[in-house]
């Protein structure tokens, strides 16, 4: 059975930073497509970084050079680096590992 389970969701003030993490567990953790995707309320989900394949890192235009996607294999975790956060950064941060969801954490970014 595959579970994704994500973590370190808070309430941060602008401008500051977290690292959220996702822990992949059922299948051999290589070589598949990952992600980040969030979403707020009224809108739909939206990707915010993803690890493909091929190996290939796509980010979302709004996040570039704040965040950063990375894994660590042998903890078969993924990580979202998240820098400079913004009020528009907030939302429910979803992790997905071939087509498996987590069931999101929240990501608050208010003064």
């Amino acid at each position: 059975q595959v579970q994704v389970v994500e973590s370190g969701g808070g309430s941060v003030h602008p401008g500051g930073s977290l690292t959220l993490s996702c822990v992949v567990s059922g299948l051999i953790f290589r070589n598949y497509a990952m992600g980040w995707y969030r979403q707020t309320p009224g809108k739909q989900r939206e990707l915010v970084a993803q690890i493909l394949a091929s190996g290939r890192t796509n980010y979302a235009d709004s996040v570039k050079v704040r965040f950063a996607i990375m894994t660590d294999n042998p903890k078969n975790t993924i990580y979202l680096q998240m820098n400079s956060l913004k009020p528009e950064d907030t939302g429910t941060y979803y992790c997905v590992f071939e087509g498996y969801w987590g069931q999101g954490t929240q990501v608050t970014v208010s003064s």
